[in-house]
């Protein structure tokens, strides 16, 4: 996009020099008006339109295209929790750009106040509810956008070491994430047992877990969960999990983020 913005402005710019030089050369004012006028015209109107979808580009419209804006590429990823939607009256193709008010949470145990500035999906706007989880990339001086770049791999990696750093999960939790067996398994039972400080649900959940070999395992362990994870593990549902071979009393359950 860059490169039809600055032809555009070398464009305008030549023809302005032009429309100047047959005006100051006194040629036919009419030929040089409906011929040379067309330079300033470009610097007036053209250019300004094409740096405007330039810096657009650059930031809330790419994640239209699933990307980022250039600053964030490659930058941590954190967990964000909505606190509140605004728009800015701007839209794109009928989508709006919203202003996404979210507490974000690092893998190094942080929390802090960001604001994302992005493009949405209109059919997405139901995710963005207050409570919801997303994932961000954040900087260093606390600006964050939506981490719509991110494999599924990263976006768990990211999760489980921000549960790890907020104290939700063990070290020995953590391991049969990253060393486990993948497994999937059937949700026997499910029971909410009460609200944990900062708003998790603990819950006693029951689970047949299928093996490698398509031997199956019962477990039963009590988890604390977040409030948007809990439709994922309603009885009869199948989950994602992870164990360890040498030892079945413990499963890590693999939800996804918003």
């Amino acid at each position: 996009m860059k490169v039809f913005t600055w032809l555009g402005l070398t464009a305008g710019l030549a023809l302005t020099a032009a429309w100047v030089a047959g005006g100051l050369a006194g040629d036919d004012v009419f030929a040089w008006l409906n011929g040379w006028l067309v330079g300033p015209m470009i610097l007036l109107f053209v250019v300004p339109t094409l740096f405007s979808l330039d810096k657009l580009l650059d930031g809330g419209l790419a994640g239209l295209t699933g990307g980022v804006p250039k600053a964030f590429r490659g930058a941590p990823i954190g967990v964000g929790t909505v606190v509140g939607v605004a728009r800015t009256g701007l839209s794109v193709n009928d989508q709006p750009q919203l202003d996404i008010r979210l507490e974000v949470d690092t893998a190094d145990g942080r929390t802090f106040p960001a604001t994302a500035r992005q493009v949405v999906d209109i059919t997405e706007l139901s995710l963005l509810r207050p409570g919801a989880i997303l994932p961000v990339r954040y900087l260093p001086d606390g600006r964050a956008v939506l981490a719509t770049d991110a494999p599924q791999h990263e976006l768990q990696a990211a999760l489980d070491r921000v549960h790890l750093a907020k104290g939700h999960v063990t070290p020995h939790q953590l391991r049969i994430t990253e060393q486990g067996v993948d497994a999937r398994a059937v949700v026997l039972d499910m029971v909410p047992t009460g609200q944990t400080p900062d708003g998790r649900t603990a819950l006693r959940l029951s689970l047949r877990v299928a093996r490698p070999d398509g031997s199956t395992f019962d477990v039963t362990q009590d988890k604390k969960m977040l409030p948007v994870s809990i439709p994922q593990v309603q009885r009869g549902m199948v989950v994602r999990v992870k164990y360890l071979p040498n030892d079945e009393s413990d499963v890590a359950v693999l939800t996804t983020l918003a």
